[in-house]
């Protein structure tokens, strides 16, 4: 607890610019085509059963507004749970003994096998774990991962039962179009050959649409926050996608956060095709943690 609010006093003083004339941040709503803030947000997700936040792994102004919706969330909604990308579906006992405050958390850092940048999430575990919020460890392992870059999907069926337990339904969805398009594009081009990497990336956003399905279902009226890097969820694609094909009848809204070059006076019409909502960062914001 004497860590949790070192962290949390740590934070405050960058967290309060919600409150300045100044924010280094905009939200906009593309369905009312208006400029909103943080509290009108959580409003509008009254009926939404998951709501994803598209990030940008590095920027510091987008964990600081995760932090700060997964507080205003859980306040309003109390059967509220959080999904994230940063942690593998292995890594769920970890979690959960740590969240119950049994184990420490230098044993939950190394044996979660926490991201280079966890400093930018741990504000969001600590304020789960002191909050009694369910985290739901949503990614596919890097070893599952390598073995799909390396021999394609279909390696997957080869792994004992015991492996499976870890891994969404076989066989997993490759379809072509928009996603892929989209893929392609981000390489420049790049040759994918037979298409393994696609596959790969595939098998992450199938892995953290079947956490989020497989939770929900045990767990009906839950709200889930989504934390997942914006490729994933963004144009409504890839991970979403996979999970309105899980839970048809789901209710989703997504979130988009970048920096934006065009913070000053945005053109929303260039960035109101990737979400919901549409958050922009203020880009001369250094990391600052």
């Amino acid at each position: 607890m004497k860590k949790l609010l070192v962290a949390v006093l740590l934070w405050i003083p960058m967290i309060t610019f919600g409150q300045s004339s100044e924010q280094p941040y905009k939200i906009y709503d593309v369905k009312n085509q208006k400029i909103i803030n943080i509290d009108e947000l959580i409003a509008n997700t009254n009926n939404i059963d998951v709501l994803f936040f598209g990030e940008e792994h590095n920027d510091s102004i987008g964990h600081i507004l995760e932090f700060e919706l997964l507080k205003k969330l859980s306040s309003a909604y109390p059967k509220t749970a959080l999904a994230l990308e940063m942690f593998h579906t292995d890594t769920q006992p970890v979690m959960n003994e740590y969240l119950a405050g049994l184990i420490s958390e230098k044993n939950f850092s190394k044996e979660a096998r926490t991201w280079n940048n966890y400093k930018d999430y741990r504000p969001m575990i600590e304020f789960a774990k002191a909050s009694q919020l369910p985290v739901i460890a949503g990614n596919a392992a890097a070893r599952y991962s390598n073995a799909v870059t390396k021999s394609g999907l279909e390696v997957l069926k080869q792994f004992p039962s015991a492996s499976l337990a870890f891994l969404p339904p076989i066989p997993i969805d490759t379809a072509t179009g928009r996603y892929y398009d989209k893929f392609i594009e981000t390489l420049g081009g790049h040759d994918m050959g037979p298409m393994k990497i696609y596959q790969t990336q595939n098998l992450w956003d199938a892995s953290m649409s079947w956490s989020i399905a497989k939770y929900y279902k045990a767990n009906k009226g839950v709200k889930i926050f989504q934390v997942n890097g914006r490729f994933h969820s963004d144009e409504k694609l890839g991970t979403l996608a996979k999970l309105k094909q899980y839970l048809p009848k789901l209710r989703i809204a997504n979130i988009s956060c970048f920096p934006g070059d065009d913070f000053a006076s945005p053109d929303w019409t260039k960035h109101q095709h990737l979400g919901d909502y549409i958050i922009l960062t203020d880009p001369k914001i250094k990391r600052t943690f």
